[in-house]
Order: structure tokens, then sequence, then C-alpha cells
């Protein structure tokens, strides 16, 4: 499938994709015509880079995680990546309970009836 294809098939623009396979996250054929063609399989690769990204992982470390993921010989140590990521999961646990415990305070100075008060 052609770019336009695979960011329509991901929602993914097409100039994502292309920083995707200048940082070596996705890969791409060039055809004799210069267009790049993707395997069916580029779809969940770029879902799965999406979810790492979302999770708050690099692209150094997503490059590093993909073999690992996909099966292939990794270039590193799959161990060492799994330490790197457990890092990242529990830095976002942290925020998911700074974030919390903000919100609920401004449930507390809500359910006080604050809101009803005019303002001085």
């Amino acid at each position: 499938m052609r770019i336009g294809e695979l960011s329509k098939a991901t929602g993914v623009s097409s100039r994502a994709l292309r920083y995707y396979e200048q940082q070596g996250l996705l890969r791409s054929e060039r055809r004799s015509n210069g267009y790049r063609e993707y395997v069916p399989e580029s779809v969940e690769v770029v879902a799965f880079v999406q979810d790492l990204f979302r999770a708050g992982l690099s692209s150094d470390v997503v490059r590093d995680i993909l073999p690992c993921a996909q099966g292939e010989h990794p270039r590193g140590d799959c161990a060492a990546l799994l330490a790197r990521v457990r890092q990242v999961r529990d830095e976002l646990l942290r925020q998911e309970q700074h974030i919390a415990e903000r919100r609920r305070r401004l449930d507390a100075y809500l359910d006080g009836g604050y809101e009803a008060r005019p303002v001085r």
C-alpha cells in the first residue's frame, strides 16, 4: 500500500509516517516511480508505535523495542529495554496519582458549594 493508503488506514498523517521511517520505526520499499510501498503489516506497526508514543516513550526507546515486540532479533538487550519501559510506566503512574489528587481537591471545593457564592 502507498503512504496515502496507510495514512487513511491508520489515521496518522503522511508527514508522521515519513517521520517514523526517518526514525527507523517503519519500513517501506521504494518503487521505480519513487513512491513508498508498505506491507499490510505496517498498519499494526503504526498502531503499536502510536500506543508507545501515547504512553510517553521516545522514538529512541520505541525503535529499540520494536524488534523485541515483533519477534525479530533485537539490536539490544530486551531485559534492559523492559526496565526502561517500566520506568516510564512508573512515572506515568506517579503523574496519574498526582492528577487524581488535584481532581479530588477540586471536587471537594466544588462540593463545598463555593460555585454558588458571589464573587466580591
